[in-house]
């Protein structure tokens, strides 16, 4: 008995150096770096995830993509995935992610309203004109002061929709590509949506991309919205802008961000047998 004690004594010690030297080994598996910037607009300092290409290299440029609700628990690290994915597999190049932080995105997502419910439900609303004067003055300038960048993106949903959305159709110039997903057209009894033919004739026609996808399982205005907002898109006349609508058919408000951003990109980037 005393023998068979010492053996598992022995074997345990052996187990704890094995660990021990394991744990020795680890070190941190970095995708990416955060920063902090000022901003003067929104008086307030903001968080940026940058995810870069493995073998980044600093007298390279890049094309560079914006993305909103870009905080590390919301969709930084599953978009930065699929890049990657998209980088290796597909024709896409190898590309910046700038995942954009959350600090109030109800306040920075939407427009002023006058109804009263909306007001209730989101009490700090309406600055989504200070939020698109930082990304275009402070934002964007920052990220090109950083690192050497080609085309610009933008990937929003939801409520990041609606801003992506906006930006497109008041300053359409900012972004090369805009990714669309389940914008929230329904904001302020639909008003953008509305505005959106007029605002269309402002807009020049230089080449750019624009997708926009909806859920068969999300609520019917939104995929109504979605659907009347690509055909104002496409009655608009755009030679020059590739226009893309995708419904997901088993997809809700929740599911469909991932798979959508992965339908639309293979329509930008399609696949191509390794040489």
């Amino acid at each position: 008995m005393i023998k068979k004690i010492a053996l598992i004594c022995s074997m345990m010690l052996t187990m704890n150096s094995v660990v021990s030297a394991q744990t020795v080994a680890t070190k941190p598996l970095t995708i990416g770096e955060v920063r902090t910037i000022k901003s003067k607009t929104l008086n307030e300092d903001r968080i940026l995830n940058i995810y870069l290409p493995q073998g980044y290299d600093k007298t390279k440029s890049y094309p560079v993509i914006y993305l909103l609700d870009g905080s590390i628990n919301e969709d930084f690290i599953h978009v930065t995935g699929l890049v990657q994915f998209f980088n290796q597999m597909y024709s896409m190049p190898e590309t910046i992610v700038v995942g954009v932080a959350n600090v109030d995105r109800k306040r920075d997502f939407t427009f002023h309203t006058d109804l009263k419910d909306l007001q209730k439900d989101y009490p700090t609303t309406g600055h989504s004109d200070q939020f698109i004067t930082f990304m275009e003055k402070e934002l964007k300038p920052y990220v090109e002061s950083q690192f050497k960048t080609t085309e610009k993106y933008l990937f929003g949903q939801s409520l990041g929709g609606l801003l992506a959305t906006e930006i497109l159709l008041k300053k359409p110039e900012m972004f090369n590509n805009y990714f669309i997903i389940s914008p929230s057209l329904w904001w302020d009894d639909e008003s953008l949506l509305k505005q959106a033919p007029q605002l269309l004739t402002k807009s020049s026609d230089t080449k750019k991309f624009v997708y926009v996808s909806v859920g068969k399982g999300e609520h019917p205005v939104m995929v109504k919205d979605a659907e009347a907002f690509y055909d104002i898109l496409k009655k608009a006349g755009k030679k020059n802008w590739t226009l893309e609508y995708k419904m997901m058919e088993t997809d809700n408000h929740a599911t469909i961000l991932h798979r959508s951003l992965y339908e639309g990109l293979v329509k930008m980037f399609p696949y191509q047998e390794p040489k």
